[in-house]
């Protein structure tokens, strides 16, 4: 019995990583000419979407920025025309779409917590090459697939593969020099208002 509401608690917990349908695949022309590279240092920020009312984890995204910057966002549900998608990484993250992406999740029931941390060049490209290879994630695997992926990359094997976006968000917590910010809203609706409101 424990099993089985352990097992519902996670569904719960990790249903907003598919909200809604996602859109058509981006050529690769298309991506290469959407393509964005943030100045300054290489970094990974792991995106975490946090209740206003029960404090848990929602959902999980990684933005790199490498030789470009893009969002894995696993199991996601942000589709806009304007940003190039493939499988679940959204291409061409320039601060205009970034503000969008954050934008559409931010609500009065949920706010959206960034955790940036330098790395080098290396692990930029690898994590890169890793999100790119990695192919659509199923429902609600959003946190164990970015875990998996982080623990991949030198410097990030201690992350602890879990489902919970919370709890990973703890980890990066820990990670030295990580700069963190939270973004609220206060409008309502759902994620697939959210998106359908940006503009680009």
């Amino acid at each position: 019995m424990m099993r089985i509401c352990a097992a519902l608690a996670v569904v719960a917990v990790l249903g907003a990583c598919a909200e809604g349908p996602k859109g058509p695949q981006a050529s690769d022309t298309r991506v290469l000419e959407e393509a964005y590279r943030h100045p300054g240092p290489a970094t990974i920020t792991l995106i975490t979407m946090i209740s206003n009312t029960s404090g848990s984890g929602a959902h999980t995204a990684l933005m790199v920025n490498g030789s470009q910057r893009v969002i894995f966002d696993p199991a996601g549900s942000f589709y806009n025309d304007a940003v190039p998608q493939q499988d679940d990484v959204l291409f061409g993250i320039r601060p205009v779409v970034f503000a969008a992406y954050k934008s559409a999740h931010a609500r009065v029931a949920y706010h959206v917590v960034t955790q940036e941390v330098e790395v080098t060049p290396q692990q930029a490209e690898l994590a890169l090459q890793l999100i790119k290879a990695r192919g659509p994630v199923s429902q609600a695997a959003c946190t164990n697939s970015t875990t998996s992926l982080l623990q991949q990359i030198p410097g990030f094997e201690d992350i602890k593969v879990t489902y919970f976006p919370k709890k990973l968000m703890q980890q990066f917590e820990t990670r030295p020099g990580v700069v963190t910010d939270r973004y609220y809203e206060d409008d309502e609706g759902t994620i697939v208002d959210g998106v359908a409101k940006v503009q680009l």
